[in-house]
């Protein structure tokens, strides 16, 4: 939920999913600048009851227009 307040916040669409595992993985969308303030949210703050103990992203590209629609959190 508080992930997904801020990808709306900086303008992003995408989708954040909690595994079994006690992971968060998710795909972010959006201009360069606001995802790289999302990356350091989310390797500094992320929501208030969770414990960040390593940050991980990968696949990262550049896309000629944004994919996805909204910003969502997936069950």
């Amino acid at each position: 939920m508080y992930t997904e307040k801020e990808g709306l916040r900086l303008g992003l669409c995408g989708w954040v999913k909690n595994t079994n595992k006690g992971t968060v993985v998710g795909q972010v969308q959006g201009p360069a600048d606001m995802i790289c303030e999302m990356k350091v949210w989310l390797c500094k703050e992320g929501s208030p009851s969770c414990s960040i103990t390593r940050a991980s992203f990968s696949n990262e590209r550049s896309i000629d227009k944004v994919e996805l629609f909204g910003f969502k959190t997936r069950f």
